[in-house]
C-alpha cells in the first residue's frame, strides 16, 4: 500500500521574494500570454524552470532545459530558493469561491513523498491515458533538474475524514505561506516537521490504495526516471531519492473537492444539421427545448437562457442528461428509460456507460454524427472548453456549429473507475483549482 515520507522540500525565500510574485500554475495550463505575465512578475519566478521560452538560438548544449537547470543552480546559490530546516510534511489548503456562484469552499491536503510505483502494483492507480509529448518534454525536464517543482495530485479514501482533522489542528497556527492567486485562490501552507505528528500522516497512509487526478503524464515521467537511474547503476535501491517522487494528498471524502465537466464543441462537420442530428438520435434520447432570449444582457441575449439551462442540466443529472446549444437555441437530451446502452454500444465496459462523456462520444458523436473515436483523438471535429459561456459564444460567434454541454463526472465515478483498472476517455475531468507548481520543490539532489 502506500508509503510516504517526509522530506526537506526547497521553498522560495519569503524574506528576498513575494511568494505571489514566483509561484506558477501548472505546466499545461500556461498558456502563452501567462508565460509572459510571469517572466514579466520577477526574475525569479518559477516559469523560467516550468515552462521556459525556447530560442532560436537553441541546441543540444543550450535549451530550454539546460536554463531550467542554470536558473534552479543560481536560485538556490542565491538563496532565493532555501531547504526546509528538518523533513517535513507541509500541510496545504486552498481556499476558493466556486466560479458563477457564491459559495465558498475549502480543499485540504498535504505535500509528501511518495514511493514511484508501477501500476502493476496496485497501489497507484491512474484514470486517464497520456500522450507521448508531454511525457517526453517532462522526462527531458526533470533530467536536467533533477528537480520535482509541480504537484502531483493523489486522492485516497477516508470516509470517516480523520486525515481531515489532523490537517485542520495543523491549520491552527499561522501558515507560513499565504498568498492569493490570479485566480483568487488562496493557498496556505504549513511545514510540519515534529516527528511525532509526520509519523502520524506516515501510518495513516500506509493502508492506502492511491488515485491520480491531476498530474498523469508527471507521474509516468517519475516512473520512467526510476527505471533510467536504476539501470545506470545495476540495481534498485529503494532508498534512493528517485524512487520517490513529490505528491500531494486529498481525501476523496473531503468536502472541498471540485470536479468540472469539459464541454465539447463542434467545427467542421460537412452538412451538419442540429434537426437532423435529433431525428437520427430520437430513438434513444428525448428532447425539451429551452428559449435562449429573455431578460438579461442584452449584448447577450442567451445569457439568461444559459443560466435557466445550466440549472435544468444539473437537475436532470440522474436521467442522463445532455446539452446541446445551436443555432440560437438550448436543446436537453434524456436518455429514454429503456435504452439498451450495453446493446447499442457493446464493446464498452458496464462501467464505462455510466459516464455521461462517453454517452456523447459514443452515440451522440459517432452514431448521431460519424465521429470516430479515431476522429476525435485526432480532434478533427472536436475541441474542449471549460467554461459553459466560452462554448455558447463559440457558437453564437459562427467559428464553430454546436457544442455539446456535460454535468461534471462524481468523485466517487473516477475512484471506483482507477481502482477497478479503468480509465475514462480523455478531458474527462477537471479538477479545480490547480496546486501552484513551486510551493515546494523535491530536489533528487542535496
Amino acid at each position: 500500500m502506500a508509503e510516504i515520507f517526509p522530506f526537506r522540500a526547497y521553498r522560495y525565500n519569503a524574506a528576498r521574494v513575494q511568494p505571489a510574485e514566483v509561484l506558477t500554475q501548472p505546466y499545461d495550463k500556461i498558456t502563452p500570454a501567462m508565460q509572459e505575465r510571469y517572466y514579466a512578475a520577477s526574475p525569479y519566478n518559477l516559469i523560467a524552470v516550468e515552462k521556459g521560452k525556447a530560442e532560436q538560438s537553441d541546441n543540444a548544449t543550450r535549451n530550454v532545459y539546460t536554463r531550467a537547470r542554470q536558473a534552479l543552480d543560481s536560485w538556490m546559490a542565491a538563496e532565493i530558493l532555501i531547504p526546509e530546516p528538518a523533513p517535513a510534511i507541509y500541510a496545504y489548503f486552498q481556499q476558493f469561491t466556486l466560479p458563477g456562484t457564491r459559495e465558498n469552499r475549502t480543499r485540504r491536503g498535504f505535500i509528501a513523498l511518495g514511493r514511484v510505483e508501477d501500476y502493476a502494483a496496485g497501489v497507484v492507480h491512474r484514470h486517464e491515458h497520456t500522450l507521448s509529448g508531454p511525457r517526453a518534454d517532462r522526462l527531458e525536464l526533470l533530467r536536467h533538474t533533477c528537480a520535482h517543482t509541480g504537484q502531483l495530485f493523489m486522492l485516497y479514501r477516508d470516509p470517516q475524514r480523520r486525515m481531515d482533522v489532523l490537517l485542520d489542528g495543523v491549520a491552527a497556527a499561522a501558515p507560513a505561506v499565504d498568498l492569493r492567486d490570479e485566480y483568487g485562490v488562496v493557498h496556505c501552507l504549513w511545514p510540519v516537521t515534529d516527528p511525532s505528528v509526520t509519523q502520524q500522516f506516515v501510518a495513516a497512509m500506509a493502508g492506502k490504495k492511491l488515485v491520480i487526478a491531476d498530474g498523469h503524464h508527471r507521474y509516468e515521467t517519475a516512473v520512467a526516471y526510476r527505471d533510467e537511474c536504476r539501470t545506470a547503476q545495476g540495481c534498485a535501491s529503494p532508498s534512493a531519492p528517485y524512487e520517490k517522487v513529490m505528491m500531494t494528498f486529498v481525501n476523496s471524502e473531503s468536502e472541498g473537492l471540485t470536479i468540472f465537466p469539459t464541454h465539447r464543441v463542434l467545427a467542421g462537420v460537412p452538412g451538419f444539421s442540429a434537426d437532423a442530428l435529433l431525428r437520427t438520435l430520437a430513438p434513444w434520447f428525448d428532447v425539451r427545448a429551452f428559449d435562449a432570449t429573455g431578460v438579461g444582457d442584452s449584448a447577450r441575449p442567451e445569457a439568461s437562457g444559459l443560466a435557466a439551462f445550466r440549472q435544468a442540466l444539473l437537475v436532470a443529472r440522474a436521467q442522463r442528461a445532455i446539452g446541446l446549444y445551436a443555432g440560437g437555441s438550448f436543446r436537453l437530451l434524456t436518455l429514454k428509460p429503456h435504452t439498451n446502452l450495453a446493446a447499442l454500444v457493446s464493446e464498452v465496459s458496464p462501467a464505462q456507460l455510466q459516464l455521461d462523456v462517453v454517452l456523447l462520444h459514443r452515440v451522440i458523436l459517432e452514431k448521431g454524427l460519424g465521429i470516430t473515436p479515431e476522429a476525435v483523438a485526432q480532434e478533427s471535429h472536436i475541441r474542449y472548453e471549460r467554461e459553459m459561456e466560452n462554448a455558447v459564444s463559440a457558437v453564437n460567434n459562427n467559428s464553430t456549429q454546436a457544442c455539446f454541454l456535460l454535468n461534471a463526472v462524481a468523485v466517487q465515478q473516477v475512484m471506483e473507475m482507477a481502482l477497478a483498472g479503468e480509465v475514462l476517455p480523455q478531458k474527462s475531468t477537471d479538477f479545480y483549482p490547480k496546486m501552484l507548481s513551486g510551493i515546494a520543490i523535491y530536489r533528487l539532489e542535496e
